[in-house]
């Protein structure tokens, strides 16, 4: 449990400053990939997305597919629960029923999303592959539903279901080996 501590703060850190460095942001063909990152990136709908995803964690240049399942799940966990901060915070200052309602949902959807990656951490740490790209899928499917109950989030509930595909990727390079 205090690796999956270390992992999120160290997450969280990598998160935060991705997001401050938005100013230096970098064209995915500036990235040096490496093969196993192309292997999973062709694999998603957005490849631009997944390399820029993948490569805010230093890790990801020396990872092997096991590290690459981290840093994927870790990605979609440090969305998932930022998100639903900001539901939570939104949820406080909602002034219609049909907001309240929304958040709600989503609120609802992002503690499932947030669960399901926990139990992939637990799957990684377990090294027990079989669910972990159901459990992403699961991750995917909630933020689409929030998406369609508060429209409003639609970024971030796009920005998961694109790192959900990333962990549906990698993850499928457990069973298929």
């Amino acid at each position: 449990m205090l690796n999956f501590h270390r992992l999120l703060s160290i997450l969280s850190f990598i998160f935060i400053f991705s997001l401050i460095s938005q100013a230096d942001h970098h064209d995915s063909a500036t990235i040096n990939t490496t093969k196993l990152v192309v292997q999973v990136c062709n694999q998603t709908s957005n490849y631009t997305f997944c390399v820029e995803a993948l490569y805010t964690d230093p890790r990801t240049p020396d990872a092997d597919r096991y590290s690459l399942a981290y840093v994927s799940f870790g990605l979609a966990y440090v969305n998932a629960t930022t998100t639903q901060d900001r539901i939570t915070k939104l949820l406080k200052n909602a002034t219609t029923v049909h907001d309240r309602d929304g958040l709600q949902t989503c609120q609802s959807d992002y503690k499932k999303a947030i669960n399901a990656l926990q139990s992939a951490f637990n799957d990684l740490d377990s090294e027990t592959f079989f669910t972990l790209s159901g459990l992403a899928n699961d991750t995917a499917k909630a933020a689409a539903h929030c998406q369609t109950h508060y429209p409003p989030l639609t970024s971030k509930t796009k920005e998961l279901n694109h790192l959900s595909e990333i962990c549906i990727a990698i993850s499928k390079s457990f069973v298929t080996t």
